[in-house]
C-alpha cells in the first residue's frame, strides 16, 4: 500500500523536506504540492506560526485525499527575557500532521536568531524575513534554497534540514499512537 501525504505547500524546499522524512519511514510514499492559503500573516509571529502549520496541514488534506496533511511555518517567536538575544526574536519552523481520523500533531525544529537588521526592517515595515534577509545580503528566493540559516551557518545546515527535523518531531506522536491519543 502506498501512504499519501499532502504538504501544504508549494515551496520545494518543504515538499522535498516532507518526502525524505516519510520516505525514511514509510516504504512506499507519494507527496504531493498543494496550494493551501495558511490564514496567518505573511511573516507570523508566535502562536501565529503554529495555527499556519495546523490550517495548513487540515486544508491539504481537506484539498487531497490523502493519509496524512502536513503544514509547515515558520515564525519569529518573542523572547524578551533573553537577555543574551540581540533582537528579542528566535525563528523557529512548526510542522503539523493531521491525519483522516481527525488527529493532528506538532513539532518544531532548531530557533535560531536573525541579525538585527533583519529584525529591525521586519519590525518597522512589516515585511517578511526572506525580503529583509534579502535587502541585507542581495540573496534572491533564499527561502526556496538554504535558507537563511543556511547563509548564517555557513552551510552547516540549511532550510531543508531543519525542515526536516520538525517534520520528524511532528510525526512521533502519529508513530507512537497508543500513547499521545486515546
Amino acid at each position: 500500500m502506498v501512504l499519501v501525504v499532502a504538504v501544504g505547500s508549494e515551496n520545494p524546499v518543504k515538499v522535498a523536506a516532507v518526502r525524505a522524512v516519510f520516505s525514511r519511514i514509510f516504504s512506499a510514499v507519494n507527496v504531493f504540492a498543494v496550494k493551501v492559503n495558511s490564514g496567518v500573516p505573511p511573516q507570523p509571529f508566535n502562536e501565529d506560526t503554529v495555527r499556519g502549520a495546523v490550517n495548513r496541514a487540515k486544508e491539504a488534506l481537506r484539498r487531497c485525499p490523502a493519509d496524512f496533511g502536513v503544514g509547515i511555518e515558520a515564525g519569529l517567536f518573542s523572547m524578551p527575557k533573553a537577555k543574551f538575544l540581540r533582537t528579542g526574536f528566535v525563528d523557529v519552523q512548526w510542522c503539523a500532521i493531521a491525519d483522516s481520523e481527525g488527529r493532528i500533531s506538532l513539532g518544531c525544529g532548531p530557533g535560531f536568531e536573525h541579525p538585527p537588521a533583519v529584525i529591525e526592517r521586519v519590525l518597522r515595515e512589516g515585511v517578511e524575513i526572506e525580503r529583509a534577509f534579502e535587502a541585507l545580503t542581495g540573496e534572491k528566493n533564499i527561502g526556496e534554497k538554504a535558507g537563511a540559516v543556511g547563509f548564517l551557518s555557513k552551510n552547516l545546515t540549511n532550510r531543508r534540514e531543519i525542515t526536516e527535523m520538525c517534520v520528524l518531531m511532528a510525526l512521533i506522536p502519529m508513530l507512537n499512537k497508543q500513547w499521545y491519543f486515546k
